[in-house]
């Protein structure tokens, strides 16, 4: 069985460092369970001297141990390690995940621990596979790009996946000969310590990875602001991402990959298949995770002809959902992370609704669920194209539906004027298909389905407010190299 007692789980509270345990940081930070609001434990939050002590540790590592100039099939022989004891310690990691986060065990052990493990194994393959080159220059003389890692990287992830977003980072990083000092989210900060301990029972060397634990407002910015922290790479809001832009270019001109905020379309035609399955791929993508990705597909643009038909089977599945706690193994529905974000989304829900939209399902709180925040999957329809529940991120499980008639308005709907991370197209029409994908403006067009696979070689991240810079892929790996030019004269 799954299910466990979350009580009797052992938290690993503090940063990271060095490979111990460390308690600094001058103010602690409560840390609840979402599913219940009860309390879980505490962290330090870490200020700019601990941020100090963990870069400086990473960088002296970096240097000392030659992790940045072992042979690539050494450090790739580390990462598989890692990988194994991810897999091996499966059930104690994914306790620590299903406890602290929105992530039901079931979808822990199912997905979130394979995908993690299988990710680093990819970038650990990225170790030997790519290189410099050597350039076309004169007869009598050699020209080459040499790839080199930055030496620290610091990294920041969300709250909504913390295993697999931390491996996002975590394999290209290291793979590439990179020392990391990691953010976790402070509403998640467990899984991630254990992780890194994994890592370097695995071999990698004390300090080549470090944790730090704290808010983003202190312990965040002071890891973006460090003058040895050569490349930010940081997974959140749109807001936060510009301003950790604008911080990296005042302190070090240093590169950033930024994957942020989106507000997805899943764009229905009238011949996208059997009304079932679409109904199901477009209900999973804007319910996973209680809406909290930022990929879901919380805008429903469909053509009149299937709109009815479409839109009786998603009140039913949305009508169908049950809550439960995270740690239970029968729970697949997960809580809103906090009050903070319980009480935006209600917010957001009843101003369309004033505004004159139509609820079709949801629109409040499941009863009965202790402190926990459980927001029944909702249906908007007749909502204003200006409306926030239209134009803002809500993140959480709200799907809004706007019908068309013609191609060129289902299209136009589609887009956004600031988003641009996801989009899927529904129609078996592969003309029209490849259309749409041509017209719309994201980052990841997904066609008769919506979500992410377990092909980690096709990268993921947003145009125009939703990013810069690709995570997965060969794309992450190179972007944590920096390539210097040579010529030599004979």
């Amino acid at each position: 069985m799954l299910s466990f007692a979350p009580e009797k789980v052992p938290l690993p509270a503090g940063h990271l460092i060095g490979g111990e345990i460390h308690a600094g940081g001058s103010e602690r930070l409560r840390v609840n369970r979402p599913s219940d609001g009860q309390f879980l434990g505490e962290i330090p939050d870490g200020d700019a001297a601990l941020v100090d002590l963990a870069v400086t540790n990473a960088h002296q590592s970096w240097l000392t141990s030659g992790w940045g100039t072992r042979p690539p099939r050494e450090r790739a022989k580390v990462l598989r390690r890692w990988a194994d004891l991810i897999e091996e310690q499966g059930e104690e990691l994914g306790r620590l995940e299903a406890v602290n986060s929105t992530r039901p065990i079931y979808d822990v052990m199912n997905h979130e621990i394979p995908f993690t493990a299988e990710a680093i194994r990819f970038y650990a393959e990225c170790c030997d596979k790519y290189s410099g080159d050597v350039l076309p220059t004169r007869s009598n003389s050699l020209g080459m790009l040499v790839p080199e890692p930055y030496g620290v990287i610091g990294a920041i992830t969300p709250w909504n996946f913390p295993l697999s977003m931390a491996s996002w980072k975590l394999g290209p990083a290291l793979a590439a000969g990179n020392a990391v000092v990691l953010k976790p989210s402070e509403l998640t900060p467990f899984s991630t310590i254990r992780l890194a301990e994994l890592a370097i029972e695995a071999g990698l060397p004390a300090g080549v990875l470090n944790i730090v634990q704290g808010r983003g407002v202190t312990c965040g910015s002071a890891l973006v602001n460090h003058p040895l922290v050569r490349k930010v790479s940081f997974t959140g809001s749109t807001a936060t991402g510009a301003h950790i832009m604008s911080q990296a270019a005042l302190n070090g001109m240093k590169p950033v990959t930024l994957e942020l905020g989106g507000k997805s379309p899943q764009l229905v035609f009238d011949d996208a298949g059997h009304v079932d399955d679409v109904a199901l791929r477009i209900f999973r993508g804007f319910t996973v995770n209680g809406g909290q990705a930022c990929v879901a597909g919380t805008r429903l643009v469909v053509q009149s002809g299937i709109a009815d038909a479409l839109i009786s089977k998603l009140v039913a599945l949305c009508d169908s959902v049950e809550p439960g706690n995270t740690w239970e193994s029968t729970c697949r529905y997960a809580p809103i992370i906090d009050a903070r974000q319980a009480k935006k989304i209600e917010f957001i829900v009843h101003s369309a609704i004033k505004e004159g939209a139509q609820l079709l399902a949801g629109g409040e709180f499941f009863p009965n669920t202790n402190q926990g925040y459980f927001f029944k999957p909702t249906l908007l329809v007749g909502v204003l194209a200006e409306s926030a529940a239209v134009q803002e991120e809500i993140f959480g499980p709200v799907l809004t539906i706007q019908i068309f008639e013609t191609e060129e308005q289902g299209l136009a709907l589609a887009e956004h004027a600031i988003y641009g991370l996801a989009a899927g197209v529904h129609t078996l029409n592969i003309e029209r298909a490849l259309r749409a994908m041509r017209h719309l403006a994201a980052g990841t067009v997904w066609i008769n389905r919506y979500g992410r696979s377990g092909d980690f070689i096709i990268p993921t991240g947003g145009f125009n407010g939703s990013g810069i810079g690709k995570d997965l892929g060969r794309q992450a790996f190179e972007a944590c190299l920096r390539y210097k030019s040579v010529l030599i004269d004979f």
